[in-house]
């Protein structure tokens, strides 16, 4: 009888990277939570904080538009174990500065590093979930998510204890940094234990005009409207709590903690729903929650009404950025870096549109109704749930378009 269990290196490769999803996930809600200290420490205005917050996601599609280029040169592994450092020190950076000028710098690295450090995640997850052989993208997401409720959870004692940012960040980036370089020695890239199969999958991703924008396109709106409703949390949760709702300074970074839990509990079961019930069932029942969830939100006469929109929220939304990464690994099977890649640019316009488009129609009108254009955009996923049928075989090869992709 043929052992199916997978061997003990992809066991660690699978572990490791879990490890590098927990640190990147701890590492951005220790910014995103702390948004509004950021605003207070460096004076900068209403008016002026979406374009810092949009920089950041410009910045990131860069660097995973570069990415595309760097793995056919070096291995997904080692960008990721070059990069992740150096976010977490940009996020200490940021914190730490005394002028503008310092914040746009510290800023501008963040993005690009973080651009590189999803793309080469991610490259390194579905690469993985090839070789497993079954769904396990949620997994990862899902260390993605419990990093975010520890990162968040130590921004609220931050805001409780009322700790000047670098107090808070520097210990922890200090222990967090040591522990993804360890982690990094487990990487696996590709999907090989043999050193042959490696170098044959090396060759097929070097070939990134085998992917179809064409094909791509569904995959690259959901993930568009995903990263909309996604980035409207993680940059407005705290301050719509606060200036909307009338909650505490210390209540308002709540939101994202019990988003990222609700994320978290979505995730651990997701890859058991993607196994009994399919991808497709899986994003339609995810986008009709967050659809609740905005809803929820919108409507909330106070704080903890709201909280529980922002739960709904993380349990549908959870499913979505995952479950699109993987449909794309299935698409283009032997092209998944590039694949990923570029679907993964896809991840900052979501963010570039969500963050401004949040604060313009917020301070042009009002918060409760900007709430209403993500909960729009993220139920038209809805439309696009076929693209994550299981493709079959000789599709995604640049030369014809799969029949379950939806485009129109």
């Amino acid at each position: 009888m043929t052992d199916s269990r997978p061997s003990r290196r992809l066991r660690q490769g699978r572990a490791s990277l879990a490890i590098s999803f927990f640190v990147q996930g701890a590492i951005f809600a220790l910014l995103v939570t702390r948004i509004p200290a950021l605003q207070d420490r460096y004076g900068i205005s209403d008016g002026l904080l979406p374009l810092f917050l949009a920089a950041v996601p410009i910045l990131a599609g860069v660097g995973s538009v570069g990415t595309e280029h760097l793995v056919k040169r070096m291995r997904p592994g080692l960008v990721l174990r070059a990069v992740q450092p150096v976010v977490s020190l940009a996020l200490l950076a940021a914190g730490s500065g005394t002028t503008v000028w310092q914040l746009a710098a510290a800023l501008a690295v963040f993005g690009l590093t973080v651009g590189a450090l999803d793309a080469s995640m991610n490259m390194l997850g579905v690469s993985l979930q090839r070789a497993y052989g079954r769904s396990i993208m949620l997994g990862f997401h899902g260390a993605y998510s419990l990093g975010g409720i520890a990162g968040a959870s130590l921004a609220w004692v931050g805001a409780h204890w009322d700790l000047p940012l670098p107090t808070l960040y520097a210990p922890l980036v200090a222990t967090l940094v040591p522990v993804a370089l360890i982690a990094g020695r487990w990487y696996v890239d590709r999907q090989g234990d043999h050193p042959a199969d490696n170098q044959a999958d090396h060759q097929a991703d070097d070939h990134g005009a085998a992917v179809s924008m064409r094909a791509l396109l569904s995959l690259c709106l959901v993930m568009a409207f995903a990263y909309i409703g996604d980035s409207t949390v993680s940059n407005w949760s705290a301050k719509y709590l606060e200036d909307v709702l009338h909650s505490s300074e210390q209540l308002a970074t709540v939101p994202y903690n019990v988003y990222m839990v609700t994320t978290l509990l979505g995730r651990s079961f997701g890859d058991f729903g993607v196994r009994r019930f399919g991808a497709v069932a899986v994003v339609r029942a995810g986008a009709l929650l967050a659809g609740a969830g905005f809803a929820v939100v919108a409507a909330a006469p106070g704080p903890w009404v709201g909280m529980g929109g922002f739960t709904l929220l993380g349990l549908g939304l959870c499913v979505l950025v995952p479950q699109t990464f993987a449909a794309a690994g299935r698409l283009f099977p032997g092209a998944s870096d590039a694949a990923v890649a570029r679907l993964n640019i896809f991840n900052y316009v979501g963010f570039l549109i969500g963050s401004p488009l949040v604060g313009a129609l917020g301070g042009a009108w009002n918060y409760r109704a900007a709430m209403l254009v993500p909960m729009a955009l993220v139920l038209v996923t809805i439309r696009y749930a076929r693209s994550f049928t299981p493709v079959p075989a000789g599709y995604g090869d640049g030369h014809e378009r799969p029949r379950t992709v939806d485009v129109g």
